[in-house]
């Protein structure tokens, strides 16, 4: 099978953690763990969230009196990407020493026209209690909502339209590479009237990306791997239950937050209306579970448990 793994930032920089690079590097060596058996049976795709890790870059950036002005955020995103793609490729190649890996730094396509750029709803950097996130609101012009218990910053998450490398990603997999790419959703590029490639100060959703991706390298999976087992309906109610095997319909006639489990939902249901194949929400520690159908929240068209394709593999161009 051909498979697309999305990474959510908060299963490589857990909520509490201190974000030392010995911390992170720890959790990806446990992802890694996680993910290395899907490898050594299937082509496999790997992205990851950034969220918690270009927050904290914007902090220090903002911060920096050296600087005439901050970082933009395609430039933060690049970062990341080239940080976080560096551990995880290391810890690849360790744990697969018989396969080839390549962490690709690249970039999404978005429009400029997107009305995302007016309304932020990506979730960035650390948490705050309200009083502190407020002050910091006004100090530096952010745009601040509830995440949980807490406040976070936000910021324009627009549409992703292409990974702009996705022809070289296919060579990857054509030649058995374990691609690492589309950190963080991508840097955040438009075309502007020349006809040229510039950033844009926005976060792509690594979700809706990776859901993106696998629709364009004809994936035959799509899993979405956090810190949460299932997709709870009702969730923060005393009637939440979780949600194990679905249709896109049923999944999408539920009320999810717009900027935490939303997206997730949107990238599942976008790829398996689009392909006919299956997505999945669930937990890291359960990848190999959760595309054998019997862990997470799965998402077919018929909502019915998929069976994991056996025989010879496709030929793929």
């Amino acid at each position: 099978m051909r498979v697309v793994v999305a990474l959510g930032g908060n299963a490589l920089l857990r909520r509490g953690d201190r974000p030392d690079a010995a911390v992170q590097l720890a959790n990806v060596r446990a992802a890694v763990a996680a993910l290395a058996p899907l490898a050594h049976r299937h082509e496999l795709v790997i992205t990851h969230g950034n969220g918690p890790q270009v927050g904290l870059l914007a902090l220090q950036s903002a911060s920096d009196r050296s600087l005439s002005s901050p970082y933009p955020f395609d430039v933060l995103g690049a970062e990341t990407q080239g940080m976080i793609g560096y551990w995880l490729l290391q810890s690849l190649q360790n744990a697969l020493p018989d396969r080839q890996v390549c962490a690709l730094l690249n970039q999404t396509l978005v429009s400029a026209a997107d009305p995302a750029f007016e309304h932020p709803t990506k979730f960035v950097g650390p948490v705050y209690e309200r009083a502190d996130a407020e002050r910091l609101a006004a100090e530096r012009g952010w745009t601040i909502r509830q995440d949980g218990g807490h406040w976070r910053r936000v910021v324009p998450s627009p549409d992703p339209q292409r990974v702009v490398e996705t022809r070289l990603i296919r060579l990857l997999l054509t030649s058995g590479t374990v691609a690492v790419c589309a950190g963080g959703g991508g840097v955040p590029v438009i075309r502007d009237d020349a006809g040229c490639l510039t950033g844009v100060e926005a976060v792509v959703d690594k979700d809706l990306t990776a859901a993106l991706l696998a629709e364009a390298l004809d994936a035959d999976a799509l899993l979405l791997l956090t810190d949460v087992p299932q997709v709870m309906r009702g969730y923060g109610t005393p009637e939440a239950a979780p949600i194990g095997h679905t249709t896109p319909g049923r999944l999408r006639a539920e009320d999810f937050p717009a900027g935490s489990m939303g997206p997730k939902v949107e990238a599942v249901c976008r790829f398996v209306e689009l392909t006919g194949g299956v997505a999945a929400i669930g937990s890291l520690s359960d990848a190999q579970a959760i595309l054998e159908g019997t862990a997470g929240t799965v998402v077919t068209p018929r909502g019915r448990p998929f069976e994991p394709v056996t025989g010879e593999a496709p030929v793929r161009s």
